[in-house]
């Protein structure tokens, strides 16, 4: 049988290490009053291909058996998060109390060459908070903190937080004479793949100067993990009101959104994501060993996510690509100590007695312990061996005196099935995490 390449599929243990991230970025979004909801899977393609970047890569529908003129049913898979949550704000916006804090962690498809942290089929989180007509800047500051403090307790290499400012690239290139900025923007973005000089040769095919271009690789070298980027930035010797503008906001992100033991925040005006919708803040992610996956976690504000004619409704928001994050890890040897949630497994001493041995379990499961009952009534050491393969921590023992033994330790002590509880830690699966 072919593998599909592209379309990951993981091992119980390593899904363990998946349910934990997802798990862990719920309840941080949740302790920050952010709501979920879930789209669609299909939009319309006049939808999905709005933005025109990636039409190429949209996996459309059509039914099996319709006749060619039927084939096309106008839908496709979402290749993001971004597109369906404009829709729905737009469709749901006599609903919805504004401004809306929503999260959403859902597969997202895209028809692309599979390649390491690349995938056809993948798993995105996704924050934002989007209002009607405008959209306080303090939400620029949250959206960072908020991701910061979830990407911070991740069983993942440390992880860099690079945050920008499209105003302030904007408005150093107004000030530099330049007359296209979003077209700067789109070479500036290209630096992580290629040197300055190129980029730099890049910008000169675009009408700058040499000088002109020069400024603009200088400006993209600036990335400070404090609020000194404003002065190296003036230092530049540039003026203009929306620069002026960018800078008072970014000090703000970076100021309040403080680096932790597994997050740094920098500020780093290299970051222009090129995609034109972006209006001010912007955001991108870096794993430590792991550079060459680019970003893994990226976003920024957008001043017009959507209108109907009449309202519009900004936004900011942040992507984190859950796939991109953790796959690579778990190729590297990420994984967790058991392969089934299982903490007990009840041995069985004869078929005659599996009654028992299922009462035992029922009474533990009442208690929030996972139990399963062994398969079957093979000798005790046999049973022992099953549960140690699929990383059980306990084997309970039944009869008029009920013992469990710890087969880590090979500790065994008479228990009580309506008042013995595991340590916490052998409740769930535990990650196993890497020493890189």
């Amino acid at each position: 049988m072919t593998k599909l390449s592209g379309f990951p599929e993981l091992l119980p243990a390593e899904r363990h290490v998946e349910l934990h991230v997802l798990d862990h970025l719920r309840r941080v979004f949740e302790l920050h009053g952010f709501a979920n909801v879930e789209t669609r899977a299909v939009e319309t393609t006049d939808t999905l291909l709005r933005k025109g970047e990636i039409d190429n890569e949209v996996y459309v529908l059509r039914r099996l058996q319709a006749e060619d003129q039927e084939s096309d049913v106008g839908l496709g898979l979402h290749y993001d998060l971004t597109v369906p949550f404009a829709r729905y704000v737009l469709e749901n916006a006599g609903r919805l109390e504004f401004p809306f804090r929503r999260y959403q962690i859902q597969k997202v498809w895209r028809g692309e060459r599979p390649q390491q942290g690349r995938f056809r089929e993948f798993t995105q989180a996704d924050i934002d908070v989007v209002a009607k007509d405008e959209l306080a800047f303090h939400f620029d500051v949250e959206i960072a903190q908020v991701m910061a403090e979830a990407l911070g307790d991740l069983p993942v290499p440390h992880l860099t937080l690079q945050v920008s400012n499209r105003k302030i690239l904007e408005g150093f290139y107004l000030g530099l004479g330049v007359a296209d900025p979003p077209a700067v923007m789109q070479v500036i973005d290209k630096l992580d793949k290629l040197s300055t000089d190129a980029v730099a040769l890049q910008l000169t095919d675009l009408g700058l100067t040499g000088f002109q271009a020069a400024e603009c690789v200088n400006l993209a070298q600036i990335s400070t993990a404090d609020t000194s980027f404003v002065e190296r930035v003036r230092a530049m010797g540039v003026s203009h009101e929306l620069l002026d503008a960018g800078l008072d906001e970014l000090a703000q992100v970076v100021g309040a959104a403080h680096s932790t033991e597994g997050v740094t925040v920098v500020a780093d005006l290299r970051i222009a994501r090129g995609l034109d919708y972006y209006t001010g803040t912007v955001f991108e992610t870096r794993m430590a060993g792991y550079e060459q996956l680019g970003s893994i976690c990226s976003g920024g504000r957008y001043d017009r996510l959507a209108t109907d004619g009449r309202s519009t409704y900004p936004g900011v928001g942040i992507s984190l690509g859950v796939s991109r994050l953790i796959i690579p890890l778990l190729a590297d040897g990420l994984t967790s100590d058991r392969s089934v949630p299982s903490s007990v497994l009840v041995a069985l001493v004869d078929e005659d007695s599996r009654s028992e041995s299922a009462d035992v379990a029922s009474r533990l499961r009442a208690r929030g312990i996972p139990t399963e009952v062994a398969a079957s009534a093979q000798k005790f050491g046999k049973q022992i061996r099953y549960a140690e393969r699929r990383g059980i921590p306990y084997v309970w023992f039944p009869g008029e005196s009920h013992e469990v033994k710890d087969i880590r330790s090979g500790e065994q002590v008479g228990a009580d099935p309506d008042a013995w509880n595991p340590p916490a830690d052998d409740l769930k699966p535990q990650i196993k995490e890497q020493h890189l």
